[in-house]
């Protein structure tokens, strides 16, 4: 396969011939046709919207609405840290649902939930799964809140205090 000569000390590319060309015309009508036959289906009529009868996607068809609204900006905030850990305190933790429905209807059980998973520090939060204890009392009492997370122990402090929360406050 021919190169092109660097002359300016660029690396050398592979220059496209005529049967490259040929190879990738061909290509591009095989997938052509392989839409037109896997992706329009006559049971289903809005699948003839999605890919007009020369097998080329319609790109209107994948863009949103125009009377679409755009979804509302959010942005996380102290309060709604305040509202998270009022949530679990009163919920426990694994009841985002709940805490959206209740204090945080912006913002799915979901997102609660990655939001728990960086303020507790950890990314499995079955540890924690139905504790209702107050996160900033035990990380401060016990040196392990830091940068805004309660973060877990060697030694196995952070578990205890949560056990010990949780005999005193069932979950």
């Amino acid at each position: 396969m021919d190169t092109a000569s660097p002359d300016d000390g660029a690396i050398a590319q592979p220059m496209l011939g005529v049967e490259d060309a040929d190879f990738w015309r061909q290509k591009q009508e095989w997938v052509k046709q392989m839409r037109l036959q896997f992706s329009r289906r006559p049971e289903f009529p809005e699948t003839h919207n999605m890919i007009d009868d020369e097998g080329m996607l319609n790109q209107e068809y994948f863009q949103p609405p125009k009377d679409a609204v755009a979804p509302k900006e959010r942005k996380w905030g102290d309060d709604e840290k305040r509202r998270l850990l009022e949530g679990i305190e009163k919920h426990g933790i694994g009841h985002f649902r709940e805490i959206s429905e209740e204090s945080l209807p912006e913002w799915s059980g979901n997102d609660l939930r990655m939001k728990a998973i960086r303020l507790m520090g950890r990314q499995n939060l079955q540890l924690y799964k139905g504790w209702k204890g107050d996160a900033a009392a035990i990380g401060l009492k016990h040196g392990t809140w830091k940068g805004g997370a309660l973060v877990y122990d060697d030694d196995g402090v952070v578990l205890k205090a949560i056990q010990e929360s949780n005999r005193a406050n069932p979950p």
